[in-house]
Formats: structure tokens, sequence, C-alpha cells
């Protein structure tokens, strides 16, 4: 009998694993499916290559075309507003790493930390509502329109992957021995130029591969995009010019779109993924790459003349090194002041602004038609089904597949790799994606409407990624000890992780649902094409529409004549992504006293 239960519990944590691998399968062929007669349409060629986009909503895959659908003006305003967030948000936040690491007083260090943590969990459209109601107003005293287009963008998109740079940098430059810092000084080098001529140039590929998985980020934004870019279909005119990217296109015209058109728009996405897999692809390469530096760098560490080599070499010119040192010492400064200095003013001004306007009739009021007293507890009813139905779904598939992937698999095999290489994918696609997959998907097959089900459901793939790498890493940090006294006891390797290896996981396993919490109340774009945007009445099932807070909150603002409720939600949704960052923060504290043996 114990054999039998011990056969169907790996089987059953297979199949969950094998439900990534589906997922992933299924995002493919469902898009490249729908999106199949657009291109044998319209033409592979024309449609990527072709700088026209004039839709007619008229438009049947049976008759000619009357309207022009080439995205090639949109694949370069992508990829302006990609470089231009990367040459901000990147160089910002690579320097903010070096100042964290190496320059930053212990006592600012943690609190620092912790903001640009509450900078990665800021929602979207938050970002995108403070570049139109802050940024934009600032910028108009010089440009020659209000201030959208490309710089705007650029820099609203460097502040949102600027949390990614700088916590991947910063444990690129943790994991470099001490003994190559070390090493520098004893040659005569100054703690500056120790660092920027020995501990950087060792910490490269972590580094390169940060500011890659940014250029991810920055390719998949959708809502704060929408906000401040203009939305021509145009090529990008200057620093102020209107123009559109990808993601754009699919928002602002899934609504209303034709069977040509709608079919175009998803092959805008399928575009789009594809980019964003070739970045997965190369930030993959070079994550091996620095893995296998480090392992060559732990081989041969005993080997001095490579060292000291290097250091000739950085300090074949004393007085140029030290005069670029300096420089870097003074803009690692800066970037951590200024990273610290627009937290403050993002969160500042949402508050300010938004903080007298939260009145009880705000968050728990009815709404009453023809009332100018605007409430947004549907949509907090709405976020709170959408977050139970999605951790339902998410949370038991994503634990029983790293249970599978941690417990079952002690060597890696090619299903193992696959359901690797599946999970890594489901982290890189733009949520815009998911929201077309739930729409071709999950909408169709509860009856073509949208609703809190389709959309809970489609998050749920999105949760995925999250939660199965942070229950592995849970499960990694377990005792081997534990698991063989419990072995030695007699018990099974069922009994043993469900008695033994979970509960002892369980803080890891809390913190990663509290983070995919954050991640269900800051999405917007899935939410938009599956549960819908309807902010005034009161869902009573799964299967009615509803705006969640997020989407709530691009409608206000989109709207324009609710602005003071946008800036009330805003604070709303920065207040909850606030008390859950704290919540995992705790949550990690009281684990790592756990592991550490600690009482109190």
């Amino acid at each position: 009998m114990t054999k039998v239960k011990e056969k169907i519990g790996r089987a059953v944590f297979a199949v969950s694993a094998g439900i990534c691998i589906l997922a992933v399968v299924a995002i493919f062929v469902f898009l490249l499916a729908k999106s199949a007669p657009a291109f044998a349409k319209i033409g592979v060629f024309n449609f990527v290559f072709g700088d026209t986009w004039l839709p007619s909503s008229s438009d049947s895959y049976n008759a000619p075309l009357s309207g022009e659908y080439g995205v090639f003006t949109m694949i370069v305003g992508t990829l302006a507003t990609t470089v231009g967030a990367l040459a901000f948000g990147g160089v910002l936040g690579y320097f903010t790493a070096v100042f964290l690491v190496f320059f930053c007083p212990n006592g600012l260090k943690k609190v620092l930390s912790s903001a640009i943590g509450v900078l990665a969990g800021i929602p979207s459209v938050v970002y995108g509502f403070f570049g139109v109601q802050f940024l934009l107003p600032i910028l108009a005293l010089f440009a020659p329109n209000n201030g959208a287009g490309l710089l705007a963008t650029s820099l609203v998109l460097g502040l949102m992957i600027l949390p990614t740079v700088v916590s991947l940098s910063k444990t690129s430059l943790e994991s470099v021995p001490r003994a190559y810092y070390e090493g520098a000084v004893a040659m005569g080098a100054t703690h500056t130029q120790a660092v920027f001529k020995t501990v950087v140039p060792a910490a490269r590929s972590g580094i390169v591969a940060s500011l890659v998985l940014g250029v991810g980020r920055a390719l998949g934004e959708t809502m704060a995009v929408v906000m401040i870019a203009g939305n021509s279909a145009t090529y990008p005119s200057g620093l102020f010019g209107s123009f559109r990217v990808l993601t754009a296109n699919i928002v602002l015209e899934m609504g209303y779109a034709g069977e040509v058109q709608e079919g175009a728009l998803v092959a805008t996405g399928v575009v789009l993924l594809v980019f964003v897999l070739l970045v997965n692809i190369l930030f993959s390469l070079l994550s091996a790459r620095a893995v296998k530096r480090a392992v060559k760098k732990t081989k041969n560490k005993k080997s001095r003349p490579r060292v000291g080599m290097r250091i000739r070499d950085f300090f074949g010119n004393l007085a140029y090194r030290m005069k670029s040192s300096s420089i870097g010492k003074g803009t690692a400064i800066f970037s951590g002041t200024f990273t610290a200095l627009t937290l403050v003013c993002i969160v500042g001004f949402v508050l300010i602004k938004g903080l007298p306007h939260v009145t009880p009739h705000f968050l728990f009021g009815k709404f009453v038609f023809g009332s100018e007293n605007i409430t947004i507890f549907t949509s907090i009813v709405t976020t709170l089904m959408a977050i139970a139905l999605s951790l339902a779904v998410a949370v038991p598939l994503g634990v029983m597949t790293a249970i599978f992937l941690h417990e079952y698999t002690a060597k890696e095999n090619l299903f193992v790799r696959i359901v690797r290489g599946a999970i890594d994918i489901l982290g890189g696609v733009p949520s815009i994606v998911y929201g077309l997959f739930g729409l071709i998907t999950f909408v169709r097959l509860f009856g073509g409407t949208s609703s809190i089900l389709a959309g809970g459901l489609t998050v749920s793939v999105m949760l995925l990624p999250t939660i199965v790498r942070s229950t592995e890493e849970s499960l990694r940090a377990v005792s081997d000890s534990l698991r063989e006294g419990s072995y030695a006891l007699g018990a099974g390797k069922l009994r043993t992780v469900f008695k033994i290896v979970l509960p002892s996981a369980l803080g890891g396993i809390l913190s990663a649902i509290v983070l995919a919490m954050g991640r269900v109340v800051s999405e917007s774009a899935p939410f938009l094409y599956t549960a819908g945007s309807v902010i005034w009445a009161m869902p009573t099932s799964y299967a009615d529409n509803g705006a969640t807070l997020a989407v709530a909150m691009y409608r206000l603002a989109g709207e324009g004549w609710h602005t003071n409720e946008a800036y009330a939600t805003a604070v709303v949704l920065v207040g909850i992504v606030l008390i859950l960052n704290l919540l995992a923060g705790f949550v990690a504290k009281k684990l790592q006293k756990k592991w550490n043996g600690e009482k109190r």
C-alpha cells in the first residue's frame, strides 16, 4: 500500500510539472493559431516591415483588405524606448548597486535596499500615472507638446527596470571572492580603485545579465507606456514626438477590433513574444557563462599569477585610473542618493495628492449611478476574488512542481530540463501576452465574455514561475539531515515530504504566496481583457465582469474626469504593496531565525 501511495504521489507531482510545459505549449499554439490567418492574409514580410498601420474594422479573411497592417514603426518605437530605458535605468541601477555594496553606510543600506524592493512592487499603472501627473507637466515647460514622447517613456521605464538591475547587479558584486578586493588593496590600490578596477570587472557577466533582464522588462511593459508615449502609429520623431510601441498597439485597439485587425493584434503579440524570448535566451547564455567563470575562478583561486597579472594591468596608468575611479565613486553615491529621492518623490507625490481623497465612502461605499461620489469597493471585492482564485490554482501546482523538481529528480534528465525551461519561459512572457492568451482561451471558453474566472485563471498561469522558484529555494534550504532522520525512522518519501520537508519550508512558501498576492494586485493588462473594466457593478460570482484595483485606476486616470479618485486609488495600491513587502520581509526574517536555530 505504501509503495502504491509513493507511486501515486510521484505521478501527481510529475503531472503538476507537466502542466507548466502544457501552459507554454498552449500559449504558443493558441497565439500562433489565432495569428496565422492574419500573417497569411497580410504577409509576414509586409506585416513586420510595413510602416503603415491603418486597420479597418470591416476587414475579413474572405474579402480583399481595405486597411494596412504594418508594425515596423512600432518595432522601432519599442526598441527606441528600450534603449532609452537601458541608458537611464541600466546605468543608474548599476551605479546604485555599486553604492549599496561598497560605499553605503550599514544603517542606510538596509533602508535603501528595502526602498528598492518597494520600487519593484509598485504597479506599472502607478508609474504611468506618476508620469502623466508629475513628469509630463515638468517636461511640458520646455517641450513642444504636453511632454509626452520618447524621453518621458524612457525615464519612466528606466525607473521601472531599475530595481531589477540593482538587485541582480548587487548579488553579482557580492558573489565576487573577497580575495580579489584584498589582493588589489595589498598591491597598493585604494578602496575605490579596488572596487572599480578589480571587483566590478570580475562581476561583469552578472551585471550584463541584469541589464539583459531589464531589457526584457522594458520590452514587455504595457500600461505605463500607454499613458505617456502619445500613441501615434508613427516613428519616434525626437524626444517629444508621439509614437506607439507594440504593447500599446494591442491595448488600444483590441476592444473594438474586427476580424483581420484582431488577428493582426495577436500577431503583434507574437512578434513581441519572439523579442522577449530572444532576450531571455541571451540572459540564460550570459548567466551560464557567469557560472562557468565562477567555477573556473574557484578552481584556480590558488593561482596568484593570474590575479597579479590583472592587477598589474589595472594599474598600468595609475594617474588615469585614480581619476576614473574617483568619478565612479561620485557617480555611485549620486546614483544611490537619486534612487532614494526618486522613491520618496513617487510615494510622497501619490500620498500628498491622494490621501485626502481616501474616505470611508471611497473605500467601502455603495456605487450610485449618476452620483459624483466614486467608490472602489467593487474593485476591492473583485481584486480579492481574483487573488483567491489565482492562488487556489497556482499555489498547489507550483508547490507540487517544486517538490517534483527538488525532491524526486536527483539527476537532471530531459523531462526536468524541459520543465525548467518552461518555467523560465513563463517567467519571461510579457503580461499583455498573457492577456491575449486569456482572451483567446479562457474568455472564449466561458461564453465569450470577460469574467473574474477568466482573469483569475489567466493570472494563475503567470504566478507559476514565482511560486515554483521560491518554493524550490525554500526546499533547498531544508537540511538533508531532517530527511535522513525521517528515512531512518522508517518514513517513506511521500510522508517525509509532507510531514518534515514542507513544514520546515513553510515560511519560504508563505513568503512566495505574499509576493504572488502583490503580483495579482499590481497587474492590470491581463485583467483588462479577461476580467473586464466594469467599476460600478458589484460581482456576485466568478462569472461576473469586474475591474481590479489596477484596472480601476487606469480607467479613472484615463477618463480625466476622476483624477482625485485615481490619486486615491494609487494610494491604496501603494499601501497594499508596502504592507505586502513588510509582511514578506517579516516572514523571511522569522524563517531565517528558524534556520539559524534562534528561539526569538
